[in-house]
């Protein structure tokens, strides 16, 4: 089925059909309601450059392409919340000549997001998800120097999820809960969701309401454990690099067809 779904992409996109295909997708979900929080498992990067005969780690010069395109949609659309799972911290094992091209990628894309105002322009709020002491120096300071400059904004949010896990995300909101009952400042009768969602990089925006995975595989790799409880999944057969506007539609589509009960 999801090599059906390949082909019948690649022959709208073949016959020319894609724009016209697009459009009446957008008219249709533009009828439903729009998720508050998408998040983004940006997967494929490495197979799609293999088979374009590159160099694996170049498909990430590609895939950053794809996030700009990404977040101009997103915000046409009326997303308020957009979150990107860009490096895990498993993925600190790969090699070292792709790290180097993913921090340098990230590097160049920061300082374009910087000087194109749109953060300003459009009121975004910039969170980094994940262990900032595990990203070099040169990258972490202009992390935190974008976190800085939008912290008052309250509108809408970007969220870049590197060298993050979701298990150790749960470890080190534990471990802060445990210094305040510690230090006198909670009791351990008062913990409860609220106080372990308030120790998550996630505590200034809602849980995500539609979770999309590029490439084809089906797991969520440790992204947004706690956060995804009542998520709706979607997994899509198309490399990052080769994600369209088509396929974002098509995924709030979805989202849109789901009967939301949260377990009633």
């Amino acid at each position: 089925m999801l090599r059906l779904h390949r082909l019948l992409r690649r022959l709208v996109i073949l016959f020319g059909l894609d724009r016209l295909y697009t459009g009446l997708l957008e008219r249709e979900v533009r009828e439903g309601p729009i998720p508050n929080h998408v998040a983004v498992i940006l997967d494929g990067n490495r197979r799609w450059a293999a088979e374009k005969g590159m160099a694996r780690h170049m498909g990430y010069r590609y895939g950053a392409e794809k996030v700009e395109e990404l977040l101009r949609w997103c915000l046409a659309l009326g997303v308020k919340s957009l979150t990107l799972y860009v490096l895990s911290k498993e993925n600190l094992g790969r090699p070292k000549e792709e790290l180097n091209t993913i921090f340098d990628v990230m590097e160049e894309k920061l300082d374009e997001l910087e000087r194109d105002g749109v953060l300003e322009r459009e009121d975004i709020r910039f969170k980094v998800l994940g262990d900032l002491s595990l990203i070099p120096k040169n990258v972490r300071e202009k992390l935190q120097r974008l976190e800085s400059a939008t912290s008052n904004h309250s509108s809408k949010f970007l969220n870049l999820a590197v060298c993050y896990s979701g298990r150790q995300e749960i470890v080190k909101a534990v471990r802060e809960i445990a210094e305040e009952v510690k230090a006198g400042k909670l009791e351990p009768g008062e913990i409860g969701e609220e106080v372990l969602q308030a120790h998550l990089y996630t505590s200034h925006v809602p849980d995500p309401d539609l979770i999309i995975r590029t490439s084809g595989e089906m797991r969520i790799s440790g992204f947004l454990l706690w956060q995804s409880a009542y998520s709706e999944f979607v997994f899509m057969d198309v490399y990052w690099p080769d994600f369209r506007k088509m396929d974002l539609l098509r995924a709030i589509r979805t989202f849109q067809k789901r009967k939301r009960r949260f377990g009633l």
